[in-house]
């Protein structure tokens, strides 16, 4: 019985020097050193010991560990880089009372191939290692069974796939895979004074590229299963061999990174490396609008439209190279300043957005406003509906000449009073519905804007009758527009309800047309682009085949980016605008 007693004080012995302290270096590929960051990290390594005499107790041994990393703090998206990872030099006792170690086998370590990149290669750094003999060690590529795997999710140092579990040449009671010899020397091949061996694992290099976003870290294998206490897919497993008076004792040993075997996972569960990967700033694209006109000292109001829309950052306004106030905060993609002008004449004004962390800087494109002192005369004139049905949803369209966007006006019909805002187009629109039949007769009032004057249209007549018996009534929407990029196609949809209503759908920018479609299963569609910039109302009218009642969608607001550029006083007919949309 003494023997045995012996034997599981040489094993312990034996298990207690295993460590695992990984130096973790990342180089660019250029070869010169990335600028890294160095962080050692503390933590306990307990591993089970199951010995295989039955008289000895399975044992638990817990050692201090110290990982140090050095990475880069970050890379660009799509960069290439390696990462080098080597544990520290291992060592065990040859000998504890008459208990002798002849090797320890089977090593091999567990790491996760990393998120967020790319694995390219992995290879074994010649000339690295010390004290091995048995397989080679290799670097291989395996699933969450230990099998090879080309996209699996776990890297394993180790001799060609020999272990102790969790692969398909495991053993616990026959030497393999990587071995150390009990030799009583260090990894310089010198005699240590305890009789210790030491032996050195090979480093690693993995080759990388960086994915577009998120963090690349470097983590031992330790999620699921592979953090339980004494499991075949612990990241540190290996396989001790003693001899004691002509007993072999053979010791399979599982490894986690815990503080002891009722504590939880500790911080070498946690990445030994993090780069993070920096997306380049977006770049930005900087819109101003503001009025054609403005009165001589008379406050006008100067918008910048940021895309997209960045998190921060500030506008300065500009009247040539003169700063206009101190640059405005952007808040929604947006920042407006008032300024009035006190020169008489033409001013090129310009927003510059100064960026923010992720955003590149813009400038917008120039805007000329006229400064005089009074005020352009304007004309505005209701341009539709000319008939509609009782209880048919239509549109009041109105436009004002010249077509200056900025301001209100106000529809007036059947005591009722609606207001619209003026797009840059000059148009201004808004959604009502007939109650009653006969002749009604709509007053549109425009409120003017910087440099303009208002102005009142005539009486526009709008005969209403009861639609026909026996039609079916509709309802007609458009799908929201929002942003859309100058000269880059864009669909317009819209929906008619019912959808086995037969008939067409003519859509506007405004009151420009832009095309017909015909009606399929209650949706109509129109590819078309815009090459004007500016703020604009989108229509869309149904026109119903015999049994159906015609309906108007609600207006749904465009921004077209950039400078608003003049309005062309010819539409040009069906199906384009010449600039708004073809």
């Amino acid at each position: 019985m003494s023997g045995e007693v012996v034997k599981q004080s040489g094993i312990r012995r034996l298990t207690a020097p295993i460590s695992i302290g990984a130096l973790v270096g990342a180089t660019m590929l250029t070869g010169i050193p990335a600028q890294a960051e160095t962080t050692t990290t503390n933590f306990k390594t307990t591993c089970r010991v199951t010995p295989s005499v039955s008289v000895v107790d399975p044992i638990n041994e817990s050692q201090n560990n110290a990982v140090t990393v050095e990475a880069p703090a970050s890379v660009d998206p799509g960069e290439e880089f390696e990462v080098t990872i080597q544990p520290s030099p291992i060592g065990f006792p040859g000998d504890a009372s008459i208990a002798t170690v002849e090797n320890v086998s089977r090593i091999k370590i567990d790491m996760y191939v990393p998120d967020n990149a790319t694995l390219l290669s992995k290879e074994i750094v010649p000339g690295t290692s010390a004290g091995l003999s048995g397989t080679a060690p290799n670097i291989l590529r395996i699933n969450s069974d230990g099998d090879l795997d080309n996209e699996g999710n776990i890297l394993r140092l180790s001799g060609n796939n020999r272990t102790i579990g969790n692969s398909p040449n495991s053993s616990t009671d026959s030497t393999g895979g990587i071995q150390v010899k009990a030799t009583g020397k260090d990894v310089d091949g010198n005699k240590t004074s305890n009789g210790f061996t030491y032996f050195q694992l090979p480093k690693v290099k993995l080759r990388l590229i960086a994915g577009q976003s998120g963090t690349v870290e470097v983590k031992l294998r330790a999620n699921g299963v592979a953090g339980d206490w004494n499991h075949n897919k612990n990241f540190l497993t290996f396989l001790a061999k003693a001899k004691a008076v002509g007993i072999t004792a053979w010791a399979p040993s599982r490894c986690t990174p815990r503080n002891n075997k009722n504590a939880s996972l500790n911080a070498g569960a946690g990445p030994l490396a993090s780069v993070n990967i920096i997306a380049p700033d977006q770049e930005t694209t900087t819109s101003l609008s503001g009025p054609a006109a403005a009165l001589n000292g008379a406050p006008v109001t100067l918008t910048a439209n940021v895309a997209p829309a960045p998190s921060g950052g500030t506008v300065q306004f500009r009247d040539g190279v003169t700063a206009i106030g101190d640059p405005v905060d952007v808040v929604g993609g947006e920042a407006s300043i008032s300024h009035p002008f006190d020169l008489n004449g033409d001013h090129t004004v310009t927003a510059e957005f100064l960026g923010a962390a992720g955003y590149s800087a813009s400038t917008s494109e120039p805007l000329t406003i006229n400064v005089s002192a009074s005020e352009a005369d304007t004309s505005i004139e209701v341009t539709s509906p000319v008939r509609a049905h009782v209880g048919e949803d239509v549109n009041l369209a109105a436009q004002i000449t010249p077509a200056v966007q900025g301001g209100t006006v106000e529809f007036e019909v059947n005591g009722q009073t609606l207001t619209a805002e003026v797009r840059t187009d000059g148009s201004a629109i808004a959604p009502y519905t007939f109650t009653g039949v006969g002749t009604h007769r709509v007053v549109a009032r425009y409120s003017g804007t910087d440099g303009f004057a208002g102005s009142v249209s005539p009486a526009f007549p709008v005969s209403v009758t009861e639609a026909p018996p026996g039609d079916v009534d509709t309802t007609t929407t458009i799908d929201p527009v929002g942003t859309v990029i100058k000269g880059i196609p864009v669909a317009l949809t819209a929906r008619v309800d019912p959808t086995n209503a037969n008939g067409t759908v003519q859509f506007k920018l405004g009151n420009t047309p832009l095309g017909t479609v015909g009606v399929v299963n209650g949706i109509a569609t129109l590819w078309t682009t815009f090459q004007n910039s500016g703020t604009y109302s989108v229509t869309a009218e149904f026109e119903g085949s015999a049994g159906f009642v015609d309906s108007a969608a609600a207006p749904q607001q465009l921004i077209v980016p950039g400078p608003v550029d003049p309005v062309p006083t010819d539409p040009g007919g069906e199906g384009g605008s010449s600039g708004f949309g073809s």
